[in-house]
C-alpha cells in the first residue's frame, strides 16, 4: 500500500504521514523542506521529493516522477494563506498562494484521478478549510481558493457517483488547526484551534470510510449548519468583525 501526501513537512500532513505509516502505508511525501521531511522516522518505507508546488512546472515535475508507482491514498495538503485588506496585499504573494491552493490541486487532482479512474480504486483527500463555506474578508483571496478546491471535490464526487466508480473523493473543511498556518499567514486565531493529530486521523478515518465532507469539531459543523440562516451582509460584517480579531 502506497500514499502521497503533499505539504508533508508540517501541521496536518505531517500528522498524516504518521498516522498513515502506522497503518502499513509507505509513503511519498513532497514539501520544499527536505530536512523537515528527513526527520521523520517512520516504520514504513519513504520517498522524498522537494519541490515548490507554487510553480505549474514543478508540479507536473513531481507527477512524471510518481506517475508510474502504485498509488492508493494520494492527499493535496500544501497551502498556505495571505492575511490583510485585498487592496494592500502584495499581488506576488497572492499569486504564489493561488498556484499553490488551487492550480497545483487542480493539476494533480485531475492527473491522479485519471490515474486512478484506470485502475478503478483508489481514494483522493483534497484539504481545503471550513473558509470555504463563506466569505473571507481580510483573507479574501484565501477564502476564495478554499472555495474552489471545496465545489471542485463536490462536482467530482457527482461526476464519479454517476458512473458507479470505486475511486472515492474527499475534502477536508477544518476549522482553526494548530500548524504553521497563522504564523504563515501572520494571524491569530481568535477562536482556540483543534490539535492538528486529532484532524488528521479524523480525516484519514471518514476518508477511509468514503465521507465526501469532513468536518472535525462541533463548533464547525454547527457554525456551517446556522450560517445559512444569516442575511449575508450580516455574514460578511460579522466575519470581518472575527477576521480584525487576528491581526
Amino acid at each position: 500500500m502506497q500514499a502521497v501526501i503533499t505539504g508533508a513537512s508540517s501541521g496536518i500532513g505531517r500528522d498524516m504521514a504518521v498516522s498513515l505509516s502506522n497503518q502499513g502505508y509507505d509513503l511519498i511525501l513532497v514539501a520544499r523542506r527536505r530536512e523537515r521531511l528527513e526527520e521523520l522516522k517512520l516504520p514504513t518505507r519513504v520517498k522524498i521529493f522537494c519541490y515548490d508546488l507554487s510553480k505549474p512546472e514543478q508540479v507536473m515535475a513531481f507527477y512524471h516522477e510518481i506517475e508510474k508507482e502504485n498509488i492508493q491514498v494520494f492527499i493535496n495538503n500544501a497551502g498556505y494563506g495571505v492575511f490583510g485588506t485585498f487592496l494592500e496585499n502584495s499581488l506576488e504573494d497572492e499569486l504564489g498562494m493561488l498556484s499553490t491552493n488551487v492550480t497545483a490541486v487542480h493539476i494533480l487532482t485531475k492527473l491522479i484521478l485519471q490515474k486512478f479512474d484506470e485502475q478503478n480504486y483508489g481514494y483522493l483527500l483534497n484539504v481545503a478549510s471550513s473558509a470555504a463555506f463563506y466569505p473571507g474578508p481580510m483573507l479574501a483571496a484565501y477564502y476564495a481558493t478554499k472555495a474552489y478546491v471545496y465545489r471542485l471535490t463536490l462536482g467530482i464526487y457527482e461526476e464519479l457517483r454517476r458512473k458507479k466508480s470505486k475511486v472515492s473523493v474527499s475534502v477536508l473543511c477544518p476549522g482553526p488547526v494548530k500548524t504553521e498556518f497563522d504564523r504563515v499567514a501572520n494571524v491569530k486565531f481568535s477562536l482556540k484551534g483543534l490539535e492538528s493529530g486529532f484532524v488528521a486521523d479524523y480525516a484519514l478515518k471518514k476518508m477511509f470510510r468514503k465521507k465526501t465532507v469532513i468536518i472535525p469539531g462541533v463548533s464547525m459543523k454547527m457554525g456551517k449548519f446556522f450560517s445559512r440562516f444569516l442575511p449575508e451582509k450580516l455574514l460578511i460584517r460579522i466575519l470581518y468583525y472575527l477576521q480584525k480579531k487576528k491581526s
